[in-house]
């Protein structure tokens, strides 16, 4: 039974004294000293150097990485829960100087895997210690052959502390600062732009649409700034690819993925294809909420007033009972890290905004940040999360360089572990009104996927375009982000966010460029995989642990096939993928109707 929770993590089981650990101050000085020395040894090494040699400096670099992932997720999970936190603000600041030495390292070892013999390459991975690791010493192998000389790597790295990487920590420091005004009860209150983010679930269309107000004239007050770190971001991307000699922006995303170009298309395809169907729901929604269209602000609005929130004991119940009927394993996990305290969830002033899921690969844990209000939204965030931590827990004993799966797969895990508990809360919804209600924050994650995750796709692909000619303007940006949302919704909504641009953090981000599309893969795969399962006559449970297992040691078109035997850059899998979501959408509109009447 799960009782009595705190909705605060604990960190101290990791480092003690968080900000003013000792510990972590030790901890943080021996990776600088480890990576200095591996440094060192890797640049005396002849590049056929004998195969014990690099047996050692794999080995060297798997430990090395773990511990620079360790101190990473450290220091994020300090910075995001008290944006006031000076210390931390130093850490992150010492993170960046750590990972492009790391960064420094890792292209000395990838210029020298490059330029080993055929001879000597062949011999080194038949190795019993290389055989696991083929695919991903491979994968760098091939792509140091398309980098430039090894000091000109170097200084790409040494470059982005300052530049590139600086101009991400400014947009979270003026994001930290940012208060949103919103007044309730006839009193002007201030709130976190993540607190005032969840009021935006109310079921009050005034306050919804006062408090969207509020936040978009937030971020219009500070577009100046945030349209310099975009810009900025874009500009330092695209010289560096200017210098790589690549011309698709989608180059460097799809291969940090692992994924073609055409297994994209076919994706995107199959959505646009079924796209009038979820215009259908849209237009069903509006007449629901007694509006004649949608705005931005409605899309994701509850259509029943009466939304019970759970408390978080309750929401932790829940999500570990429906994650117990699939995978009693994943039930386990979830439980262990609500009890522990993996989860800093309390609704306060001073955190950040958003969720994520970081993982701590020498200490073997994992910890989730989020605000939590009660709301169906942050159950649905909650489930996603512990499906990231779920994820690691399972690869805990692979290789450590064997753990660093891409985006879009570890979106798979995330939004499977949330498909199980909004599928089983629909199945087991005891009224019509509660089912529809059910069906509909189902679908309205199909809508975020689909149209809001494919807005900002757009968007990107045409701001990259534009910014090759130089800086695009605030007045521009809004203007490509309300287009892109007209095509990304099918001009179906009255009402678009022309700042979206600017209050999405994934635009800003670095080393993570088109922080979209891979959301979407994630949805549509785990559909395909939530199929796959229904179907399967085995132990499907063993089956995906295995899958995720493999997650870091192939691209997606290999798991696909191995796991799955479906091809991914043909539109059949994701076609079968988008009937389970069809499926949810026909029934919501069938029985809107029957209520109707």
């Amino acid at each position: 039974m799960i009782q009595n929770l705190q909705s605060t993590w604990d960190l101290d089981v990791i480092f003690s004294g968080e900000s003013n650990s000792q510990a972590f101050h030790q901890f943080v000085y021996e990776i600088s000293k480890e990576i200095e020395t591996l440094t060192e040894e890797v640049t005396r090494m002849d590049t056929n150097g004998s195969v014990e040699n690099w047996e050692k400096i794999v080995c060297d670099l798997e430990r090395i990485t773990k511990k620079v992932r360790e101190m990473g997720a450290y220091i994020s999970c300090l910075s995001a829960q008290d944006v006031t936190d000076k210390q931390a603000e130093i850490y992150v600041a010492k993170r960046a100087q750590i990972a492009a030495a790391y960064s420094a390292l890792t292209k000395i070892i990838d210029q020298k895997l490059a330029a080993i013999t055929d001879t000597a390459w062949n011999r080194l991975l038949v190795q019993d210690t290389m055989k696991p690791l083929q695919f991903i010493l491979t994968e760098r192998r091939e792509r140091a052959r398309e980098q430039l000389s090894e000091n000109e790597e170097i200084l790409i790295s040494d470059l982005a502390i300052d530049g590139y990487h600086a101009w991400n920590q400014m947009y979270e420091a003026v994001v930290g600062n940012m208060t949103i005004d919103i007044e309730e009860n006839g009193e002007v209150q201030p709130y976190s732009v993540g607190q005032a983010s969840n009021k935006l679930s109310t079921a009050d269309r005034a306050q919804r649409e006062h408090v969207f107000r509020q936040i978009s004239d937030a971020w219009k007050k500070n577009e100046a700034l945030f349209g310099q770190t975009l810009n900025h971001l874009a500009g330092f991307r695209l010289q560096t690819y200017k210098h790589y000699g690549w011309e698709n922006v989608l180059k460097e995303p799809l291969e940090k993925n692992r994924m073609q170009q055409e297994t994209l298309h076919a994706m995107w395809g199959a959505i646009e294809k079924h796209k009038p169907l979820f215009v259908n729901y849209l237009h069903q929604k509006a007449s629901l909420l007694g509006l004649d269209e949608l705005s931005i602000f409605d899309v994701h609005a509850p259509i029943r007033s009466n939304i019970e929130k759970m408390s978080y004991d309750a929401g932790a119940a829940f999500i570990v009972e429906q994650f117990r009927s699939f995978s009693p394993q994943m039930a386990d996990f979830a439980q262990m890290a609500f009890e522990k305290r993996w989860i800093e969830a309390e609704d306060r002033a001073g955190k950040r905004p958003g969720g994520f899921c970081t993982s701590f690969p020498v200490s073997e844990q994992t910890r989730i940040f989020m605000t939590y209000s009660g709301t169906p939204s942050n159950i649905a965030t909650l489930a996603h999360e512990l499906g990231h931590g779920y994820h690691q827990y399972v690869m805990n004993d692979v290789n450590g360089l064997n753990q660093g799966y891409a985006m879009n797969v570890a979106e798979t895990a995330s939004t499977f572990a949330e498909m199980i508990v909004a599928d089983a809360s629909v199945k087991m919804a005891q009224t019509d009104e509660e089912k529809l209600t059910l069906l509909e924050d189902k679908v309205s994650r199909s809508i975020a996927f689909f149209m809001n995750i494919h807005a900002r796709f757009l968007f990107e692909k045409q701001f990259y375009k534009e910014r090759k000619q130089g800086m695009v303007s605030t007045y521009r940006l809004n203007e490509l982000m309300v287009e892109a949302q007209k095509e990304a919704y099918c001009e179906s909504l009255s009402e678009y966010d022309p700042h979206f641009w600017a209050s999405k953090l994934h635009f800003h981000i670095t080393n993570v460029p088109f922080y979209n599309f891979p959301y979407t893969f994630g949805y549509l795969f785990s559909q395909g995989i939530y199929a796959y399962a229904k179907e399967y006559e085995g132990n499907f449970e063993e089956k995906y642990i295995t899958l995720l297992r493999d997650t870091g040691r192939m691209t997606v078109e290999q798991l696909a096939e191995k796991h799955l035997q479906v091809d991914l850059t043909k539109p059949d899998f994701w076609e079968n993928a988008m009937e389970i979501c069809k499926q949810d959408v026909q029934e919501f509109l069938e029985l809107a109707k029957k209520l109707e009447k």
